[in-house]
């Protein structure tokens, strides 16, 4: 049995130090945990290295500048942390988190500046996300929850408040047998899973929706990448939902959930196919290299 994330050995990088794992501790009153001022991010490292790593550090200093919490830390610094609790941790294969929140101080209502911003990275073990559903295709409910209108919400932070509707919406698909949701945005577009990105195979082609109101993945841009050198057109745009009718083939794409055949989104059924089988292949490939 896996123990619980909060009573594991070995150590989690905190504002600069390597503190016990069960001792990386915040206050009850910290204003991260009242008011969802927080930005993070997820990697994987491959055979000791980690994907794309300044992608993310750059993007997590991003995410900060857009919810008013400056990331206290540069890229390189980051990334000498990163790698610091990487070693620490004795794991090849595994999945980091960095986190950076406004922490307890004089400010506990809705303002935070007078809070100072502090990060903490960590690195545990941790295989397919969807489990079995990366080779048999995961099952995906639809979500009632919309993505919501940049004009509301910083769209393109990655920020832990953003995702309380992908946690409402999870729980219930879960609670339906399925291991996702797919989520429209506030248009009623299709717009992605509650922490993954989607693709659509049709006729040779692959469909994709246009991040205007959602994260553009890392790893959905790593994707499109390898599609174009296959020399397959990739078509970004608004996907109406009654669309994947017609689609063949599905797939979801994220640092967790890497290249993950869809096999069924509500009533939709797709083909687990060659193409997203061969995809899978090409990606893992790259990830290693």
């Amino acid at each position: 049995m896996i123990n619980a994330y909060d009573d594991r050995d070995g150590h989690i990088w905190m504002d600069g130090e390597l503190v016990p794992w069960r001792n990386a501790n915040v206050h009850i009153l910290t204003h991260a945990l009242h008011y969802g001022s927080s930005i993070f991010e997820g990697e994987r490292s491959y055979n000791g290295k980690i994907f794309k790593s300044r992608q993310h550090s750059q993007r997590l200093i991003e995410s900060g500048n857009l919810i008013d919490v400056p990331v206290p830390y540069n890229v390189d610094e980051i990334e000498i942390a990163k790698q610091k609790i990487l070693e620490d941790s004795k794991l090849k294969e595994a999945y980091i988190r960095a986190i950076c929140w406004r922490s307890s101080g004089e400010d506990m209502g809705v303002a935070s500046q007078k809070n100072r911003v502090r990060m903490a990275i960590a690195a545990w073990e941790w295989g397919a996300y969807y489990g079995d559903a990366k080779f048999k295709g995961a099952k995906l409910d639809i979500s009632k929850w919309k993505r919501p209108s940049p004009e509301t919400i910083p769209s393109f932070a990655k920020a832990s408040g953003l995702y309380m509707i992908c946690s409402m919406s999870k729980h219930v698909a879960e609670a339906n047998g399925c291991s996702d949701s797919l989520m429209r945005d506030y248009r009623g577009y299709v717009a992605e899973a509650t922490g993954a990105n989607v693709f659509f195979l049709k006729d040779g082609e692959v469909h994709t929706p246009l991040p205007d109101c959602f994260l553009n993945g890392i790893t959905r841009q790593t994707i499109i990448g390898i599609i174009r050198k296959m020399g397959i057109k990739v078509n970004e745009r608004h996907i109406h939902l009654a669309e994947l009718e017609n689609f063949q083939q599905c797939w979801l794409t994220g640092t967790a959930a890497e290249v993950t055949p869809v096999g069924k989104i509500g009533d939709y059924t797709f083909e687990v196919g060659t193409f997203v089988r061969d995809l899978t292949s090409a990606y893992d490939s790259i990830v290693r290299e």
